[in-house]
């Protein structure tokens, strides 16, 4: 199994030119925010996060009424702010020279953007405020969609700088810092989108905003099965079979989302692993298996290949995000402008970010490789949903 692929959208078509034009005035739109602003962002930053759990936020839609979307925006008015302040001061103080790599400065001018917008907006009183605020934090949400590939490019950016035979736990404090960040994001994304979501006019089935209340994680891993298949036939021309055990019957709360994000990922490093292992072999590549068990507590989704395994020694670095088997993406397109197709793998950012998503709600994900014969990833997914927001 490869440990340690792209994000699961990682660049797509026409990101790497639009990156080139947002990031060429990037170094001197800091200064472009007033001394104020950079001192309120400082004073929210230093304020408490509220953290909420997936229970509440299916109980609390559950009761759908004005006044609950009237307080859901008014705690969102006071809550994101003070999480999108944390991260932009963190984003202008990061070591080697992070800080000042051409993507890195953009994230953190669309975190000074955002923070500025919605302290820019007025106190929340009635439905017509609520529905303007909700228009706004929207739109925040699209501004911020290419963080992660942006922040992807830029850890590349520093990559390509530092010394080869830099360990990688001596960047542990890169890591820390890209952990908090993209735990924070996946929150800061989560409120408001269930927020957005809980004003659609004709929601599906069993939905309260992004939560499905009768998500099959059968369903939702042979969906993210076939999308990652896609991706490998694209790459190499053909794909492993991927086979999926489990009752297609059972159901439990979850975000489907958030699970397709974490399933693809770990089947598209499986795929890889086992397409390169038999590519030039008589032999038949043996199937990708994924299991679904059902327990008390957790649910728990295996995916097991006979891509080759990892050594002992490698398994410490597959959760860090400068770490990854395949060959580096931009050692191709030295012009980070071209850098506009999901590339199989490469970027180092899959397995931590999905870690990331497992944790939100309370669960985790391990892997167990077997050098020269495969590996297994277990996703454990928590059944309880008390479990509170881990806020870095």
């Amino acid at each position: 199994m490869y440990l340690g692929g792209c994000d699961m959208h990682m660049p797509y078509a026409g990101f790497g030119l639009w990156l080139k034009i947002q990031i060429m005035a990037a170094k001197t739109l800091y200064d472009s925010f007033s001394k104020s602003l950079i001192e309120e962002v400082h004073r929210w930053g230093s304020m408490k996060q509220t953290g909420v759990s997936l229970r509440y936020m299916l109980e609390f839609g559950s009761r759908f009424t004005d006044r609950n979307l009237l307080l859901a925006a008014q705690f969102l008015h006071k809550e994101l702010p003070i999480r999108i302040a944390r991260r932009a001061i963190e984003l202008q103080s990061l070591p080697y020279g992070l800080s000042d790599k051409p993507a890195i400065l953009k994230v953190r001018d669309w975190y000074l953007d955002s923070f500025r917008d919605l302290r820019s907006f007025p106190d929340i009183k009635d439905k017509n405020d609520e529905q303007e605020f909700t228009k706004m934090i929207n739109l925040i949400k699209v501004r911020h969609n290419n963080v992660v590939p942006t922040m992807a490019l830029g850890v590349q950016q520093l990559k390509k700088d530092l010394d080869p035979k830099l360990d990688y736990k001596d960047l542990d404090d890169i890591h820390q810092f890209l952990d908090r960040f993209y735990m924070s994001r996946i929150g800061i994304r989560m409120l408001i989108g269930q927020h957005v979501a809980m004003h659609e006019p004709n929601p599906p089935p069993d939905r309260i905003g992004y939560i499905h209340t009768k998500m099959s994680p059968v369903e939702v891993a042979r969906n993210a099965s076939e999308d990652a298949r896609s991706v490998c036939l694209r790459e190499y021309g053909s794909a492993p079979e991927v086979t999926v055990y489990g009752d297609p019957d059972f159901t439990f709360p979850y975000v489907p989302n958030h699970l397709h994000l974490m399933v693809f990922e770990l089947v598209k490093n499986s795929l890889r692993a086992v397409e390169e292992r038999f590519m030039d072999s008589d032999k038949i590549a043996p199937p990708i298996r994924i299991i679904v068990a059902d327990g008390l507590e957790d649910v728990t989704i295996k995916v097991s290949d006979e891509g080759g395994g990892i050594p002992r020694s490698g398994l410490p670095r597959i959760f860090t995000y400068l770490y990854s088997t395949a060959k580096n993406p931009l050692d191709e397109r030295a012009d980070l402008g071209t850098a506009d197709i999901a590339t199989m793998a490469g970027y180092g950012f899959g397995l931590p970010i999905s870690r990331l998503y497992a944790r939100y709600f309370g669960g985790d994900l391990q892997i167990i490789s077997m050098e020269g014969y495969g590996t297994d990833a277990y996703l454990h997914l928590s059944r309880l949903g008390d479990s509170q927001e881990p806020l870095p």
